[in-house]
């Protein structure tokens, strides 16, 4: 077992979940830990845990979006973890900085937002969701995987995500108001 999937246990076992169908999740992830040693890596072919990071700009007012390459959806930036992280935030972190080109990402709050499980063209995704401030003067660069990154209000972000999106942007801006 690596530290990787020591981490996940250790964040979706002790993870408040914000409602009881994202506490359904959170138990079904973990055991879909404890039954795949190699849930952290994208070899796992049933499904694998990722990672991933809503980018928020420094005022709070907006959202960094990627027209995703293969999947042609506007969405958060994350993706597989690697074997250089040790910890599910820093995969987010890590992939929120490689798809954004922004360097100096924060988390918002350290634990995750929600969770989110969907099928893709590789397996299953059971998805760690985080969000994260961008520094000031944050510039944005559009990465391999991406046809294009935009900023959007919030209002503007909900109208081009999907359900998925648009429940990270709920639970985001719910944290944003605390």
């Amino acid at each position: 077992m690596s530290d990787l999937h020591a981490d996940a246990v250790r964040v979706l076992d002790g993870w408040s979940a914000p409602d009881p169908g994202q506490d359904k999740l959170r138990q079904e992830y973990l055991a879909y830990l404890a039954e795949h040693p190699d849930a952290m890596w994208r070899p796992c072919r049933e499904g694998h845990l990722t990672s991933s990071v809503l980018v928020v700009d420094p005022s709070r007012e907006r959202v960094l979006l990627t027209l995703h390459a293969k999947l042609r959806m506007w969405l958060q930036m994350g993706g597989h973890c690697e074997p250089q992280d040790s910890t599910l935030s820093g995969a987010a972190l890590r992939e929120g900085a490689e798809e954004s080109g922004i360097a100096g990402l924060r988390l918002l709050v350290p634990d995750p937002v929600r969770l989110d499980r969907h099928l893709t063209p590789c397996a299953w995704h059971l998805d760690v969701e985080y969000a994260a401030l961008a520094p000031p003067g944050a510039v944005e660069a559009i990465s391999e995987e991406s046809l294009d990154l935009r900023w959007f209000s919030y209002e503007e972000a909900a109208e081009v995500a999907d359900g998925s999106v648009r429940a990270l942007l709920d639970r985001t801006r719910e944290l944003l108001a605390r």
